[in-house]
This record gives structure tokens, sequence and C-alpha cells, in this order.
């Protein structure tokens, strides 16, 4: 909330500074609104929901929220304008409320960074009781312990009476000992994974026994890789029915993608032509050759399409490639070597900073990729892809995406199709946003760039 206030003072002092040169009796009025600003965005942030402590330094929803609410407030004023007839200078409205929506996101956005590398350290983590059978709690362990932003910690484990405990973690007890668990291993929060044996009564009752300690209970659903916004509660004569809704593949928010991906694009080419031309200008210098690589790639709906990149490799590279292929340290989908002898010098620095990619903007801008997706695969690749995996061609493949800023080539092929996956179950504008923001960080660690 002092974040979104400061945000809000800056935004309001721009705006007046953008927009009026000096303070006259005309101008007055629009200090006073200023210094209102911050007050009003923080209300309206909270009416919003953006405080929410489920939805804070976690997932997409708390972007989300803070964008509502900024069109909210937009909205309300030129339509509070209009009603009144108030002379309301458009330019200082267009700059404050925008300026404002756009901070508050960029400065969670470094909150949750900087939590997050907390959380890598040990600090700031739920200690966490799971529920289930054996295989179940490994299972939920590996991913929780995997990806430690989300701020559990596993302690210990409730499993059945009848089975065999292994699960690699204290065991605290059986399904009837939870509340006692979580007194011993000192945890405040339990997850309750699906099982037979945990149906409504005792979940309900388990719920009455842990109200009194004020310990989160979490129960968690068999969905793959469904984000909050597809799903939804429904009481149907008293059961909670999960309503699933289908992915965005199609309709006016994804108009909205092209159209910010292709505007995107033109404004990108146009900023960094001078870049462009430098580093056609080493690659010439290092190695004989073209200075852009072309390659068939394949995207949405299995079309294939020619990519462009900036040259990493010597000429020859291809020929090389058979020669090299046991050195593979990657899996049999993906050919990755980190000291690879066939890329240049001036290649490994542009690999290093991602610069390689900057010629696919003009693949986005002729509407055959996008700014964010899936990674655009080979051929040869996709002819090796069992049906789950064909999923990914459900969207146009993307510059960057959650498999570029998770780690890039230091994945595992199965964990990268996970994010792929993910992102083409979920997508929405605000996790392009975010992939985005995460890509310039990524860039800045270099880790998994070879």
């Amino acid at each position: 909330m002092l974040a979104d206030f400061l945000v809000g003072l800056g935004a309001g002092w721009l705006a007046f500074h953008l927009r009026f040169s000096q303070l006259t009796s005309y101008t007055r009025i629009y200090l006073v609104l200023s210094a209102l600003l911050p007050i009003v965005l923080v209300s309206v942030l909270a009416l919003a929901r953006a405080y929410d402590t489920r939805f804070l330094y976690v997932g997409t929803d708390e972007y989300d929220r803070v964008i509502r609410g900024g069109l909210a407030l937009t909205a309300g004023i030129a339509i509070f304008s209009y009603a009144f007839e108030l002379p309301t200078a458009r330019s200082y409205v267009l700059v404050a409320l925008p300026a404002a929506t756009a901070t508050a996101i960029v400065v969670r956005f470094c909150l949750r960074k900087r939590l997050h590398r907390r959380r890598s350290r040990g600090e700031c983590l739920r200690r966490v009781i799971v529920v289930g059978h054996e295989l179940a709690v490994v299972a939920m362990t590996h991913q929780l312990r995997r990806e430690r932003f989300h701020g559990l910690d596993v302690v210990g484990a409730c499993v059945p009476a009848d089975g065999d405990g292994q699960v690699g973690l204290p065991v605290f007890g059986n399904f009837d000992e939870v509340a006692e668990a979580v007194r011993r291993a000192g945890a405040d929060t339990v997850i309750v994974l699906s099982c037979p044996e945990l149906d409504g009564h005792r979940l309900r009752r388990l719920a009455w026994r842990l109200e009194g300690d004020d310990v989160d209970l979490i129960v968690a659903s068999a969905l793959m890789d469904v984000a909050g916004d597809r799903t939804t509660l429904r009481p149907v004569d008293g059961l909670p029915m999960l309503h699933v809704d289908h992915p965005r593949l199609s309709g006016g928010s994804r108009v909205v993608k092209e159209l910010v991906d292709r505007a995107g694009a033109a404004l990108l080419i146009g900023l960094l032509s001078p870049l462009f031309g430098l580093i056609a200008w080493r690659i010439r210098r290092d190695s004989p050759g073209p200075v852009l690589f072309r390659q068939v790639r394949v995207g949405r709906d299995g079309r294939e399409f020619r990519i462009y990149k900036f040259r990493t490799m010597h000429v020859d590279a291809e020929a090389r490639l058979s020669e090299l292929r046991h050195l593979n340290e990657n899996d049999r989908v993906l050919f990755k070597i980190r000291d690879d002898p066939r890329v240049t010098d001036v290649g490994r620095w542009l690999r290093r900073l991602s610069l390689d990619e900057l010629p696919q903007l003009f693949n986005v801008l002729a509407g055959q990729m996008s700014l964010v997706g899936p990674r655009p695969p080979l051929p040869q690749e996709v002819a090796m892809y069992h049906d789950d995996v064909l999923r990914r061609l459900a969207v146009k493949p993307g510059m960057t995406g959650l498999w570029q800023v998770s780690g890039r080539s230091d994945l595992p092929w199965e964990e990268a199709v996970r994010l792929d996956l993910r992102y083409v179950e979920n997508w929405s504008l605000s996790l392009d946003l975010v992939i985005l923001l995460r890509t310039l960080t990524a860039v800045v660690r270099t880790s998994g760039a070879y």
C-alpha cells in the first residue's frame, strides 16, 4: 500500500509538470488532484481487492486486479467529468492514470522478485503438512521444493494408517491425526491431496479442528496447470462444484494480443535499428558468411515458416552436427551442448545476452510469431511429439515464454513442455506482461543461455 501511495504521488507530480508549466489559479485545482491521486489510487485498488493476500506475489491475479482498478478509475473520472460537464484536461488524465497503473505493476513485480529471492534462501516460508497417499505426497513435495517462490515449505506428512509411510519426510500420523501433526510440526498450512478416504464429511471435520489454531487448509485439485481465472466454485445443492472454463485460444482478447504484438514489434525494430547495424557489422567482421541465419520452424496449427536469427555459428555448423550428436547434454528431442565448437566468438556473446533472437521481431511483424509464446520447434522435433505435446501448436510460438524465463537450456525437456503447455492453457495479457518483465531479469542473469 505504501508503494502504491508513492506511485500515485509520483504519477500526479509527473502529469502536473508535463501538462502545466506553472502554478496559476486555473492549475491550482490540478495540484490538489495530484495530491489526492495517491489516496484515490490506493482506495480503488483496495476495492479491486489488489491487496488480497491470497493473490499477492504469485500468479497473475495481482496484476489483473491492478489493471482492472486502473481502468475503472480512468472510466470513472471520464464518466464523472462528462456527467457534470467538468472541463477536465484530458491530457492530464491520460498521463496520470496510465502512468500510475503501469508503474504500480512494475513496482509490484520488483517487490515480488525481492520476496522470491528471500524465499529461495529459506526465508518467509510457510510450514506445510501434506495429507494424502504416499505417491501423491512425494509428487507434491517434489513440485513444491522445485519452485520455492510460492513460499510453501513441506515439513511433514500424514499418510494412510495401512501405508508404508515411505515419503522421504517426517510422518506425523495418519488421516485422523492431522490436527495433532500440525501442532507437533509447528505448521501453519495443511495441503490435502485427492484421495477417497478424505471425503466431504472428513474434510469438514478437519476444517473445524484447524480453525481454532488459524491454520490454512488447502485442498489440492487434480487438474494440471489450470489457472485460477479458469476455475469457478459454484454450489449445487450444498456441494461445491468446480467448473473449468476452456482456454482462450480465440476471440477478442486474441485480437488485442495480435495488435499488441505487431505494434510492439514495429516499435522495437525502430528503436533497435542502430543495434541491428552494430551486430551485423560484428558478425561480418568475426567470420565469413551471412549475417542472418534462416531456418524452418513450425508455427500455429502446424504451419511451417522461416525464422530469422543473427548467425552465431560457422557456416558449416549443420554439416558438423552429426559428429557432435553424441555430446548432446539435453535429451533426444533437443540438441544442446554448453561449449559448442561450432559457435563463433561473437556468437557466444550474442547468445549469452539473447541478442541473436532480435531478428525474430520481423517474424512477429509478419504475424508468424508472437512476442510471448511457446518455443518455436523444428519440424523433426514436431515429428517426435506425442499427442499431449502437440497442444503447444495451438498458439503462435513466441520470442520469449515461460520456458525461456524459467531456465532456458538448463531445463529438462519434460519441464520445458510442461511450462509451454501451462502457457497455452492459461494465457492472458497480464501473463504476457509478467513474462516480458521476467525476460529482462533472465537476460541479465544469462543462466541457461548457450
